[in-house]
């Protein structure tokens, strides 16, 4: 087996890079034969094909060669007949493209099917009858039958040889087409007496090795007296004809004449079957040499056609001549649109102009209408370039961002420049990949939260929320506390933040008086590889709390010594005896203090000032006024609740020193009285209080239970069973439990009547015995009606038994 191969390798625009390669195969190869080692060929790796999913692609339908990419070579899937495959076309060939991904490579592969003699000539038909005249001069032609040869070049028709050459000769003239027309030549004078019929063998042999030969019967029937033949008006007549026009179309007309008269000048009309095909396209009529189209004709298949035809009389005289038949291309062929590659999904930060879609573009029309011009939808980052004849490539234009589109819907569309212009489209779907390309975002820039001292700890303060416009996993926000300190002690010691919600915790109780505010930093990280992330301010504000009750801080309150303020009996009204200072470290209103008079020994003396503590005279002192003066101050704050502070002010009503002094001397020992007694005071009310609190919840309680017990019983539907108390015995003491007991029998007929029955046990008469008696017996009637509320439909007798 001989191959050619040729090599050419071409690079392009874009990052596919593509070769060519061609060889040569006779045809009827079998099945697996090899047909080149096109790996070797084009310089590829065997990895290379196998990591690439190389793969044959072919315009037919049929897959007659196939890639083995264990070993890199093509190899024969079905078997070629160039005669079925490409008839006459000359040079035969197969035109393949092999593609590879990861990137993406086309090589184009030309296979030539080079012809072996696997043809015998033939003749459509194996014998024929020719009537000529015996006063047919010599050198009469007579157009015999071509043979026809699937082969072709050498292994097609050569020569044609007639046995026996007595009477005829046999003239061969090459033709145009590179066909030959053979006629038979009168060399000798017929003579019907001597000879009525002729045997003559044409053989048609082909130029293969071995050759080929078929062979013809010819029977000459000699006639008289018919000396003209009939004579076509041209040697080639010329005709064209649209595509798919209908049947019974009218093509030409032909015509001879012949100079003979009568029935020796009558023409009859035929086309000579030298290709079978065209008797099943095209039809003469006898009579008129009118030709027609009775079959289909497409201009893709053929261009041209050539009919060879004949006239003849009735004298057995012929002519022949030749139609030409253009046909004429009509638009009616869409592009053919194949996808030779293509990708599902790209990543959003692939570069520009990286191949996602290979195509083949495909008219079979001619001229204007096989240009094809292809585009794509408008508003999309993608372009599509003819990167071969017939070859597209769909490319992106612009970086892409899946944050803006996740999906595109490419629709390519291919039209002719036929008019009226036919188009064909397909639509591709590509998934935009996601890469960790966008941080999170946190909702505000920065954030501010109040939270109320003596907080519990763990309590949720505030939640902070980052939003990341990526997908899955790169959108999936974690929240970090940054690492810092507030008074040199760490923040995740104050709060902490969940890592999935965001939301913030106070992890200590805070003191307002301690630390009033403190900020920190939250960092939101996406769960991308490599992670992206971005933090926020947050600052924390205690709000104050009246926690802290007001501190006197004068006069000063001492356990064993008396301090006592002096007032001149000559005071006048206003006179400042004292000011009382307080303070409250609390803040705001929690702050504002208030000074009220609680208690005196005299309130219509002093008055204290609402706002400053000022202790002031309130009239004129006298000398009737008691020297010692006890005066109880209390100090509020303005909170909710309020709290507060007492405070014992001791104010002497004297002119001199020693008149204080004899009056102070059991000043302490009324105050340890005044003191007890104001412990039982508050102690008495605590009790009292209590005990009352306590009688109310036990009387709400056992009415709530009665009136639950009498709704149950009035809603039920089911027979009312006797309650039987523990220890119950029968009154005669002879049962196993010999006791006396109580029960109750309750009892209703229709609950939703509200209609009640009394039960009795046994009898309304109840016997009181003592079993141990003689007979003494106490008879008594009982009977008891209870009715916890107005509307309820429960009556219950009750009956006792009581032990004497």
């Amino acid at each position: 087996m001989r191959r050619q191969v040729l090599l050419f390798i071409s690079a392009l625009c874009l990052s596919t890079v593509f070769g060519q390669v061609s060889y040569s195969i006779p045809e009827e190869m079998e099945k697996g034969s090899l047909v080149c080692n096109v790996a070797q060929d084009l310089g590829l790796d065997i990895k290379r094909l196998k990591s690439g999913r190389a793969r044959i692609h072919s315009g037919d339908t049929t897959e007659y060669i196939e890639l083995n990419k264990e070993r890199g070579v093509l190899l024969i899937k079905e078997r070629i007949d160039r005669e079925a495959l490409c008839g006459e076309t000359t040079p035969c060939a197969l035109h393949l493209q092999m593609i590879l991904e990861n990137p993406m490579e086309l090589f184009r592969i030309t296979v030539e099917i080079t012809d072996i003699n696997d043809n015998a000539p033939s003749f459509a038909s194996t014998e024929k009858r020719i009537e000529i005249s015996e006063s047919a001069i010599i050198g009469s032609k007579f157009v015999l039958e071509k043979a026809f040869d699937a082969d072709i070049g050498t292994n097609g028709l050569q020569s044609y040889t007639l046995h026996p050459t007595s009477n005829f000769a046999l003239k061969l003239e090459n033709q145009a087409d590179g066909g030959k027309k053979v006629e038979m030549i009168l060399q000798k004078p017929l003579d019907r007496e001597h000879q009525e019929h002729i045997s003559l063998l044409l053989t048609a042999v082909d130029g293969g090795q071995p050759r080929m030969s078929g062979t013809m019967q010819i029977t000459v029937n000699v006639l008289d007296v018919n000396d003209n033949a009939p004579i076509f008006t041209k040697p080639v007549y010329k005709a064209a004809i649209p595509e798919n026009s209908p049947q019974g179309t009218s093509i030409i007309i032909v015509s001879a004449s012949d100079k003979d008269r009568g029935s020796h000048g009558e023409i009859s009309y035929a086309i000579s079957n030298s290709k079978r095909r065209l008797s099943d396209l095209f039809q003469i009529n006898q009579k008129t040499g009118e030709v027609i189209l009775i079959g289909e004709i497409d201009y893709e298949k053929a261009k041209l056609f050539q009919v060879d035809i004949e006239a003849l009389d009735n004298g057995g005289l012929s002519d022949s001549s030749k139609i030409l038949i253009d046909v004429i291309d009509v638009n009616d062929n869409s592009p053919q649109i194949k996808i030779l590659s293509k990708s599902d999904s790209i990543l959003e930060d692939s570069p520009e102009n990286t191949a996602i879609a290979m195509l083949s573009i495909n008219d079979p029309d001619s001229q204007k209408n096989g240009e094809v011009k292809c585009s794509i939808n408008d508003e999309i980052p993608f372009k599509i370039l003819n990167t071969m004849n017939g070859f597209y490539s769909l490319v992106t234009e612009v970086a892409l961002d899946r944050e803006d589109a996740s999906q595109y819907n490419i629709t390519v569309t291919c039209s002719d420049e036929g008019v009226p212009s036919l188009s064909s489209s397909v639509t591709l779907t590509l998934q935009i990949s996601d890469v960790n390309d966008n941080p999170p975002v946190f909702e505000r820039s920065s954030y501010e939260a109040y939270i109320i001292e003596n907080n519990t700890p763990g309590l949720s303060i505030f939640t902070v929320k980052a939003t990341d416009s990526d997908w899955n996993q790169n959108a999936r926000v974690s929240y970090i506390l940054e690492d810092s300190s507030v008074n040199g002690v760490p923040v995740s010691s104050y709060v902490s933040v969940s890592a999935d919600s965001g939301v913030i915790h106070a992890v200590r109780s805070f003191d307002y008086e301690q630390i009033k505010d403190f900020q920190f930093r939250v960092k939101a990280q996406d769960g991308g590889s490599p992670p992206l992330s971005s933090n926020v301010t947050v600052k924390i504000m205690i709000q104050d709390q009246n926690d802290n009750a007001p501190q006197v801080l004068y006069p000063v309150q001492t356990g064993g010594s008396l301090v006592a303020e002096m007032v001149p009996r000559s005071a006048d009204v206003g006179y400042l005896v004292t000011k009382v200072v307080a303070v409250d470290v609390d803040s705001g209103q929690n702050a504002w203090l208030s000074y009220k008079l609680q208690k005196a020994t005299d309130r219509a003396l002093f008055e204290v000032g609402l706002q400053n503590g000022e202790v002031r005279t309130i009239r004129q002192v006298t000398d009737k006024d008691a020297v010692k003066q006890r005066l109880t101050v209390i100090v509020e704050d303005n909170g909710q609740p309020s709290r507060s502070a007492t405070v014992i002010v001791n104010v002497a009503v004297a002119d001199s020193f020693p008149e204080v002094l004899s009056e102070f001397t059991d000043f302490t020992h009324d105050k340890e009285y005044n003191e007890n007694l104001t412990f039982y005071l508050v102690l008495a009310l605590a009790v009292v209080s209590f005990l009352f609190i306590t009688c109310v919840v036990v009387i709400i309680s056992v009415k709530i239970y009665r009136w639950r017990q009498s709704r149950i019983l009035y809603h039920s539907n089911l027979p009312v069973i006797p309650y039987y108390p523990p220890r119950y015995s029968d009154t005669l003491g002879t049962g196993t439990l010999p006791h006396v007991y109580n029960y109750e029998v309750c009892r209703t007929t229709d609950s939703r009547k509200s209609d009640c029955k009394f039960g009795r046990a046994g009898s309304q008469n109840v016997l009181i015995m003592d079993p141990s008696s003689t007979g003494t017996m106490q008879r008594i009637q009982s009977e008891k009606s209870i009715l916890d509320e107005p509307d309820s439909p429960l009556e219950s007798g009750i009956s006792t038994m009581d032990r004497e």
